[in-house]
This record gives C-alpha cells, structure tokens and sequence, in this order.
C-alpha cells in the first residue's frame, strides 16, 4: 500500500508549505533503494567522510574497503592519518583527500562519515566525536550513512575503555534518531581483536543502498567462524542451494527473488495448498518448489530427503513461515496458541536439526526471522511474542556450536513491513506505527530480502549470533 505522506514528501512545495505553516505532520524522505543485483563498485563515486581517534585501529580495513566499492575518501586528520588510504587509492584511482581537524568544506556534503573509535581508552576522548559531527552532521547528504566503529566493550583492556566502547552504542543510537528525517541512518559495528580482514563485506553493505531500512542497530564482527569461501562482490551466491520458507508471498516470496538474482538455486517451500503461488514463484526465479506444512510430524524428514535427493545437499536456509493468532491470553485457545508456537519456533528447531544432520553443507548460513514483538512483546499476542524470543535464544545458542563448520546462524527481527498483512491493519493504527520509527514510515519486503541475502553471502562470515533488527529504528523494544 502507498503511503501517502512519503509520496507527498517528494513535492517541494507540500514540504515547505509544512515548514513554513509550522504543521506537526511528519514529511518522511523517501528512501533510496538498490536496483537489481550486487555491483562491482556499490558506492561508485560517493564521498565518504573518515576521521579516527589516536589514528584508529580500523583504517587499513577501511581504505580498502572505500576503494574497492569506488568511494572517494575525505579524511579529517594529520597528512599522515590518509597514509592508508595511499596505496588503495592508487589501485583504485580513489586518491584520499585530506582535511584539518576542525575544518568543514563546502566542497564535500558526504554521503556517509565514518568513526573510527578502536583507540579510545577513556571517557574524555569521547569529545571527538562531538568534535567532528558537530561540524559535519548537518552536511550529511538525503539517505546518508553514520558508521561509528569500536572495539567490544567486554575485554576491553581497561574498565575505562569498556567505558569509552560502550558509550558509542548510545551516541550512534541517538546520532540515528538525528537524521532519521533526511532519509538517513546510524550504526555502531563493534569489531573483535582479529576479526579485522571480516569487516570490509559489512561496511560496503551499510554503506549501500541495500540497507536502507536498518537504523540505529548495533553489529558485531567476530573470528569464531570458520571461512570456507572469499566474498563476491557480484553474485556472491552462485553454485550455492537455498531453501526458503513461506516463499510463496510478502518477504518469503521477495527473499527467493533476491537469492535467485544473486546465483543461487531457490527452493521454493510452501503450504500445499499455496500450490499456484508457490509455483508461480519458482518459475519466475528458475527456481524449484516444494509442498510441505512445516508443522506436519514428518516435514523435518520429508524436507531433508528431498533436497539431499533433489539437489545434493543445501548451502542456505531461510526460516521465513510464520503465523499469527492474535488473541488475548485469556481468550486464547489452545490450539492458537499451539499452532503459532509450533510454526513459528518448533518447526524451525525440528527441521534445522534435521537439516544440520543431513544434507547441510559447511559454510552454510541459516536465516531466521524473527519480529521485534519478541524483543518488546504486544499486546493479544503472547503466543507469537513468545515464538519470535524463542527464535533469538535460538540462534544465540546455536551459532556457536556450528562455528567449526564455518556456518553462521542469525536472525532478523522486522519493524512495521509494507505488506497484505499490514495492509488489513485499521487506518489510523496502521498511520501511527508507520511514524514510530527514526524514519518515519514503513519499510518494504524487500529491505528484509537485502538484509537475508547479505547474511547468506561467504562475505557474512564474521556476523553470528546476532538479531538484527530491520525496523526503521522503531521506538518499540531496544
């Protein structure tokens, strides 16, 4: 369904008619959103703003990072802080531009600033942060980025620098907030000691356009999972097998799209009765489809012989079927709530562990989604909150034991998604939950398909056991 106030936001008159009459609507900035499949140079030609404290420890990882996807990179600092920038930008053609600390060009309004905070060591250095967005912050372009970077704050090497760490997850927080109305958004990524070389594929991915709805959100990159295969930077998933549940609609069917536009074979798994969607799909990606209830007794096995037999093995699996049976707890039946918990969590226990014991391959990656009512709950769904939590604990659970594989498993918790289901929502209901959140409004099945498709690339290595909130930055849950 359109929403009429992005849509109006796109008149420059509407908006300074707004303005001018002081009127309390929301005027939201339309979001820019990828086109097609993965390129080469995802930020080609984008200026991009870097500074560091004490030189960062991050600025090897960055450069190449920036100049592989095309940005050009203006960095704030000493002549010698933009040495790591040199060698890149020659092999690039992306020469660094250095600037004073202090100093605000009118030559550059960025499309993204960047923070590198691994070398903080106590709460005092926090000023340069203010130093360096006070200047900058209002020069960030429509639809720009905010990427603050640390060092976790547990075992940190001093209580003071646990300090310092942990305190850039509330300015990013807060800093996403600030330019929610442009169209804009902030992350903090924390990365461990010896993880740097997993950072670049996320950095580019929060630099892009694909992530478009993800504001305010904490990453964390670690080392514990073992890499089997390099990153892509174009169609990172070809030769790869993936199963998508509930694929047949809404954010399942536009997953497969996405997978399949990236190289990879879709499964396409559906109700049977969901037959001629399901179908439908699978012809208009190349893909194949597959008619099981995930909550029958004997899906988990029927599911795992017929891609073992079909197809070899799988290397993704995205758990997308769900359900809701929204009622009170008082005036719940026992077989709402049984059938929203066995869908939504015991479905996926059951298949994954089947999965995993047969045809799964190493270096696999496994996508659960679940919502933020299992991280704030709701109200008259006890039942489906308590599933999407499940789904967390999950995966937090799960994700270490797997590592050794090279397999990663995370999930994503969506905000308020554009689609049929929202769709019957009353009007006014519908209007309210579009405007909580840092941008305003409400995000599209494909922001969840951008997000999966990151998480199953080999590029995603470093990110495991993690929920990932794709949400706009809504003021539900934390």
């Amino acid at each position: 369904m359109s929403d009429f106030l992005v849509d109006l936001g796109q008149n420059a008159t509407a908006r300074q008619i707004v303005r001018t009459l002081g009127l309390p609507i929301p005027m939201p900035q339309k979001l820019r959103r990828a086109k097609g499949p993965w390129e080469a140079r995802p930020l080609q030609d984008q200026d991009v703003l870097v500074s560091a404290s004490h030189g960062g420890e991050l600025q090897d990882a960055i450069a190449t990072a920036l100049a592989s996807a095309g940005a050009n990179p203006w960095i704030v600092g000493e002549p010698a802080e933009a040495a790591a920038y040199v060698g890149p930008g020659e092999a690039y053609g992306r020469p660094p531009t250095t600037l004073a600390r202090g100093e605000v060009s009118d030559d550059v309004s960025p499309h993204a600033i960047l923070f590198d905070a691994t070398d903080m060591r106590t709460p005092a250095e926090l000023r340069a942060l203010y130093d360096l967005f006070h200047g900058w912050l209002p020069r960030l372009r429509r639809c720009g980025r905010v990427l603050i970077l640390g060092r976790p704050p547990v075992g940190a090497r001093t209580p003071a620098a646990a300090a310092a760490a942990a305190a850039l997850s509330g300015f990013a927080r807060s800093v996403a907030k600030e330019v929610g109305a442009k169209g804009a958004t902030a992350q903090a990524i924390y990365v461990e000691r010896g993880a740097d070389d997993r950072l670049a594929p996320l950095l580019t991915f929060l630099l892009s356009e694909r992530s478009a709805f993800i504001s305010g959100q904490i990453f964390h990159v670690g080392r514990a999972v073992k890499v089997t295969d390099a990153p892509k930077p174009v169609l990172p998933l070809e030769g790869k097998v993936a199963l998508v549940t509930g694929a047949a609609r809404g954010i399942g069917k536009a997953t497969a799209r996405l997978l399949a536009a990236e190289g990879a074979h879709v499964v396409v798994l559906d109700r049977p009765e969901d037959d001629g969607p399901a179908s439908q799909t699978a012809r208009e990606i190349g893909g194949s489809v597959l008619l099981v209830d995930v909550s029958a007794e004997d899906a988990p096995e029927t599911i795992a012989s017929a891609l073992a037999e079909s197809h070899g093995g799988v290397d993704i699996v995205v758990h997308n079927a769900g359900v809701t049976r929204d009622k009170t707890l008082a005036k719940m039946s026992p077989q709402q709530w049984d059938l929203t918990v066995g869908v939504n969590l015991s479905a996926v226990v059951a298949m994954t562990e089947a999965l995993l014991d047969g045809p799964f391959r190493d270096g696999g990656r496994i996508v659960c989604l679940s919502s933020i009512a299992g991280i704030a709950g709701n109200f008259g769904q006890t039942n489906y909150a308590a599933s999407k939590a499940g789904i967390i604990g999950y995966v937090e659970a799960l994700a270490p034991s797997v590592a050794k594989r090279g397999i990663t498993v995370n999930a994503i918790a969506p905000g308020f998604i554009e689609t049929r289901l929202t769709d019957a929502i009353p009007p006014i209901n519908r209007e309210v939950i579009r405007r909580m959140s840092n941008l305003s409004q409400g995000g599209l099945p494909q922001d969840i398909a951008e997000v999966v498709t990151f998480l199953a690339s080999p590029g995603s290595v470093g990110v495991t056991g993690s929920v990932i909130r794709v949400c706009g930055g809504n003021y539900v849950g934390a």
